[in-house]
């Protein structure tokens, strides 16, 4: 990212997360190689991966008793983007020890595949054990899938070359024309370094951005991306619609809003832009059996179903949904003590929403005085340290959590006997009806839970939350 008011270039990680490469390979060679798959995945599937097509061609396939040189493969796995190392063997690398090949394929990490040949000929396909050396068996065959998913042949990687260095020519010339000079210099000795990298090794850091290139797509053509390893028929179920449908709709503006940054100041070629995630028309078009799952649907997913709406009162621990209360907002605080300190007694832990991350933290502050063991949870604490927090909750270490907008989806924590909504009559999207009953789900994980709404008023989407509510009780 690049900020201009304050000439800011903010350098990209390129360190990949070596667990979620594996899982990423092991999707796809899946998809590629079988028909009964289950693949979970984030909105990330609606990013550019790099070309099926290509991916599929560039396989290695090795079956015993067939012909095919030692040296052939070596020079084929190299192309593949596999490293060579006789020494300390990880993902994506091999070693050649006289008629023995050992390649530990990106999709594993514990297990690598030995090949042993007899002249030209793959003699035996074994599974391999890396640290205790035992075969853990047999293989008649195996195929082998390229060690990046933006690997190309030699021919495309020429054709790519000669297409990005015409667009670089282009771009230096338009900067120069406005007198930009710095801009054309950047560009051009950004573009030229990755140029020589991929026309050495192949590839380089940030070669996903020449993917238009790569792909032989036109300008504003949608990138490939892991949808395009699915089968035609395959089925999507969207976990939690009413949040990822609309994730998946603002994915698009918000990088092309950054890119295009880039792009006016010479960090990057314009058809980096191509490297972006679908459009929400695009993803539509891509997927043609969906089932939507909440509890708390949306409007667009209601019209897709077209009146074709499934009910599911799942209750895996036979518990029904929290009976709700409401309180005066009037001396909501000291009222909610009260209620803490019940809980506390018996050991159970209560959770709390406000409206803002100051009243969260005051609140927190407040409690602390009064001896309460308390915590608060909002959008400025660190990924890592909120799951400490809520695996602390669960372990007693503190009887409270005060929160705002993470309270809700996904956060299943049987120990919360109480869930106490601060202000529930201020209309918003955090007193919605659907927060308000993803937040009062929360409590559904106790036998005890309960839920208290403190309000001077009932508005329409408590009214709508609590008739909600009684409905499935009652069911």
């Amino acid at each position: 990212a690049y900020i201009p008011q304050s000439d800011t270039y903010i350098e990209k990680d390129s360190s990949i997360n070596d667990a979620i490469d594996k899982l990423r390979h092991s999707a796809t060679r899946s998809l590629l190689t079988r028909r009964d798959v289950l693949i979970v995945a984030s909105v990330s599937c609606i990013y550019g991966l790099g070309s099926p097509d290509e991916y599929r061609n560039m396989h290695l396939f090795f079956a015993e008793g067939e012909d095919l040189p030692l040296e052939e493969v070596k020079r084929r796995l190299v192309t593949m983007l596999y490293e060579r190392n006789d020494y300390a063997l990880e993902r994506g690398t091999f070693r050649v020890r006289g008629d023995v090949l050992e390649i530990v394929p990106p999709y594993e990490e514990d297990r690598l595949v030995r090949i042993e040949y007899f002249g030209d000929t793959v003699e035996r396909i074994s599974i391999v054990d890396p640290l205790r050396g035992e075969v853990l068996g047999r293989q008649p065959q195996l195929t082998l899938f390229p060690g990046s998913h933006f690997v190309t042949s030699r021919e495309v990687l020429q054709r790519a070359i000669k297409t990005i260095k015409e667009e670089l020519k282009e771009r230096v010339a338009w900067f120069e024309s406005q007198g930009r000079l710095l801009e054309a210099q950047r560009l051009e000795q950004r573009t030229e370094f990755d140029l020589e990298m991929i026309q050495e090794l192949g590839y380089c850091n940030g070669i996903e951005n020449y993917s238009r290139h790569l792909t032989g797509r036109r300008a504003g053509e949608p990138p490939p991306t892991l949808l395009d390893y699915f089968p035609d028929d395959f089925l999507l179920f969207i976990d939690e619609s009413h949040v990822a449908v609309p994730q998946i709709r603002g994915m698009y503006r918000g990088d092309r809003s950054r890119k295009e940054t880039l792009v006016e100041f010479g960090f990057r070629l314009p058809s980096a832009l191509d490297n972006r995630p679908l459009t929400f028309e695009e993803f539509e078009a891509r997927v043609s059996q969906v089932i939507y799952v909440s509890a708390t649907p949306g409007d667009y997913e209601l019209a897709r179903a077209g009146g074709r709406v499934v009910e599911q009162i799942i209750r895996p621990t036979g518990l029904m949904d929290p009976a709700i209360e409401v309180r005066p907002a009037s001396g909501q605080v000291d009222d909610l003590l009260e209620e803490i300190r019940k809980r506390m007694t018996r050991g159970e832990a209560v959770l709390v929403t406000t409206l803002t991350k100051r009243m969260a933290e005051d609140l927190t502050e407040y409690y602390e005085k009064l001896g309460v063991p308390v915590r608060y949870l909002h959008s400025e604490i660190d990924t890592l340290e909120r799951m400490q927090l809520v695996q602390g909750l669960r372990r007693g270490e503190f009887s409270v959590l005060v929160g705002i907008n993470l309270l809700r989806e996904g956060l299943d924590i049987p120990e919360v006997s109480l869930v106490a909504i601060l202000d529930a009559d201020k209309e918003g999207f955090l007193r919605s009806e659907r927060s308000l009953i993803q937040t009062c789900g929360r409590a559904a994980r106790n036998a005890d839970g309960r839920v208290i709404l403190y309000a001077d008023a009932v508005t329409p989407a408590m009214r709508r939350t609590i008739e909600e509510t009684e409905r499935r009780r009652r069911i």
